[in-house]
């Protein structure tokens, strides 16, 4: 049975193969929903487009989320192409590579201006130019990380983006759900993608996580969008405001440290 038969969904951020974004979009795609793709800057163009013919994608648009006209333009072409849309995809972040390399401590002004615009602010402009189009409630969903909750080495700047992304999260679902729309977060375990690639020492990070999560692994694109088809279907109708962890259970670890190593 297809979850999502007749449903329309628009995706921010599918960069190329490796993005958690696109395991979304193909899960999506597996289970009937109708896509369109919005990259950021003009030299993605190459990697989105390719992916975007492999499902049959026709949508796919240029967007510029720190500019509030492009939003605006975006979604009025979503409108005259799919009428409605039913799902919105939040996958961006993004900081200055030297804020994620030293100490938090030594941010710069305008590099925490840039992640939480970027990471941040960009949920709240595109969600405020989705609600209009859908008008039958709908399903929002944004991308998160485990060090929103807890300091991990060179996260810096992005861990406060991505706590405030979580309490925007909140917030949009207290705003938006008299109007049947939903807006959930997925905390997703480290995967390798273009953006975890800028976070120093990411190897030992995957490494870490592989060696003490509760199942011992890593998870992949495929199970982000596993959790994605649940909670943008009628199976997650009552969730609405959270943040689900797809780590393989690092999240609920307290000391971190493989039992194995004590015997």
């Amino acid at each position: 049975m297809k979850l999502l038969e007749g449903k329309k969904a628009l995706i921010f951020g599918v960069a190329n193969k490796n993005s958690i974004a696109w395991g979304i979009a193909q899960a999506l795609h597996a289970h009937g929903c109708e896509l369109g793709f919005s990259y950021g800057f003009q030299q993605l163009e190459r990697r989105v487009r390719p992916l975007a013919a492999e499902l049959g994608v026709e949508f796919v648009e240029e967007c510029n989320i720190e500019d509030d006209d492009k939003i605006t333009a975006v979604f009025q072409k979503a409108a005259d192409h799919f009428g409605k849309i039913d799902i919105l995809i939040h996958a961006i972040a993004h900081a200055k590579r030297e804020d994620l390399t030293g100490t938090f401590v030594d941010t710069s002004r305008d590099g925490f201006q840039l992640a939480m615009d970027v990471s941040v602010y960009s949920l709240v402009a595109l969600t405020r130019a989705a609600v209009p189009l859908m008008a039958d409630g709908g399903s929002i969903l944004s991308l998160t990380y485990y060090g929103a909750e807890k300091a991990v080495p060179h996260y810096n700047v992005m861990g406060v983006a991505k706590a405030a992304l979580e309490a925007s999260t909140r917030y949009l679902a207290a705003d938006l759900g008299p109007q049947n729309i939903r807006v959930n977060a997925i905390s997703a375990g480290p995967i390798k993608t273009l953006s975890a690639a800028g976070i120093a020492g990411f190897r030992k990070i995957l490494k870490y996580t592989e060696e003490r999560a509760p199942l011992r692994r890593n998870v992949t694109q495929e199970e982000v969008g596993k959790t994605a088809i649940w909670l943008c279907s009628d199976l997650s109708s009552g969730v609405t405001g959270e943040v689900v962890y797809v780590d393989a259970g690092y999240n609920i670890l307290g000391m971190p440290e493989p039992p194995e190593k004590w015997l």
